[in-house]
């Protein structure tokens, strides 16, 4: 069987959004038979001291990462309608170098950026992109959602940007499959997109709780986010 890896995790640090408690999260891909797992939290990482001990603790490889708040313009913008909506990002730790730039852009993205949530911009980003590798992340992150709006031009801009950023093997388009309908519009664009750019494809599967029967706990807990 080909081993898989979930590179799109969150846990109960995505505040109303994710159910998943460390321990559960981590003994659940120790059963499965995971050797590796990652936490990318939203725009924070609070969960990461505590997932990084029990992942080695059960003989699991951690990878560190964030998804990301990336401001539509720049960061300091604090416009309601444009600037309350921003793109998702998943950066993941390579190494050291990584890691460390990962800390400067969310501790920056909170006491600099932060507007609704804490937002990271393009210019800061490409700062501090050495040892990081980054997914386009679900239908909220910028090229999925330009590929949903059918802005193939804009996309293919965005895409090329990011390639140049992070250099061509570390930044990968995100397939993800939820029965959301745009998902196959947004998907079939990726994978034309991955064709003409030569950008690698990478499956997730945006985790946000454990078991199939915390399905309903994990409605709930959006029902209260959204009102």
């Amino acid at each position: 069987m080909a081993e898989f890896v979930h590179l799109h995790v969150h846990s109960e640090y995505s505040l109303l959004d994710g159910l998943s408690r460390i321990k559960d999260l981590v003994q659940r891909a120790r059963k499965l038979g995971m050797d590796a797992l990652a936490i990318t939290d939203h725009g924070v990482m609070y969960a990461v001291l505590d997932f990084y001990q029990k992942a080695v603790e059960q003989g699991i490889k951690p990878i560190v990462g964030c998804e990301m708040y990336l401001a539509r313009d720049s960061m300091l913008s604090r416009r309601p309608r444009r600037d309350a909506r921003p793109y998702h990002l998943i950066l993941l730790a390579e190494n050291e170098t990584g890691y460390k730039n990962l800390l400067q852009l969310t501790t920056r993205s909170h006491l600099e950026g932060f507007y609704y949530k804490p937002r990271i911009d393009k210019e800061l980003l490409s700062q501090h992109s050495a040892g990081l590798i980054a997914l386009s992340a679900c239908g909220r992150g910028e090229i999925p959602h330009l590929m949903a709006q059918e802005d193939h031009e804009a996309a293919r801009r965005a895409a090329a940007w990011y390639r140049e950023v992070f250099g061509p093997e570390s930044f990968y388009l995100e397939l993800q499959e939820h029965d959301i309908p745009e998902l196959l519009t947004v998907n079939k664009g990726l994978i034309a997109l991955s064709r003409e750019l030569n950008i690698p494809l990478v499956a997730t599967n945006d985790v946000h709780y454990v078991r199939e029967e915390d399905t309903q706990s994990q409605e709930l807990l959006l029902c209260i986010q959204t009102n």
